[in-house]
């Protein structure tokens, strides 16, 4: 049984963060950012619905955890989010301080470290968490897609 305090338990709330967003007909990426084994951010990404190409998962998880902590840097966090980061998202995450990220599948084509964009140095990264649930759910949204047009 998975228990708060294990990455695939936090991964498993992230993954229905991106289910809400796969609902929603957004790209089916969720995240959360965990403070001392407590969830106090979730988001998904909300480009479409707020018409805004940085409207990320993490960004506004970001913004909400932030908000929540009454400040900017989130030194003792977790980023967990279901899709490797990209540039813009890693980008974010140096300037916030965060801890540690725990994505789920790997983005080969546009994940941060395809671009080689820099973490901060404090930073500690874990790849590859529930890496075929979160993989097959974008799989199966953008094979829907494909076939709605």
């Amino acid at each position: 049984m998975l228990q708060p305090n294990d990455d695939n338990y936090f991964m498993q709330k992230a993954y229905q963060e991106a289910e809400i967003a796969f609902h929603k007909n957004e790209v089916p990426i969720g995240a959360i950012i965990v403070c001392k084994n407590k969830i106090i951010a979730k988001a998904h990404n909300l480009t479409e619905t707020l018409n805004d190409v940085t409207a990320h998962a993490e960004m506004q998880a970001f913004t909400s955890a932030s908000d929540f902590l009454g400040g900017k840097y989130l030194k003792e966090c977790t980023l967990y989010v279901t899709l490797e980061p990209c540039q813009m998202c890693a980008g974010a995450s140096y300037w916030t301080q965060i801890d540690k990220i725990v994505f789920g599948a790997y983005d080969k084509q546009r994940g941060y470290q395809y671009y080689k964009t820099q973490l901060h140095p404090k930073t500690k990264v874990i790849g590859g968490v529930l890496e075929n649930k979160c993989g097959k759910l974008l799989t199966r949204f953008f094979v829907e897609k494909r076939n709605l047009n």
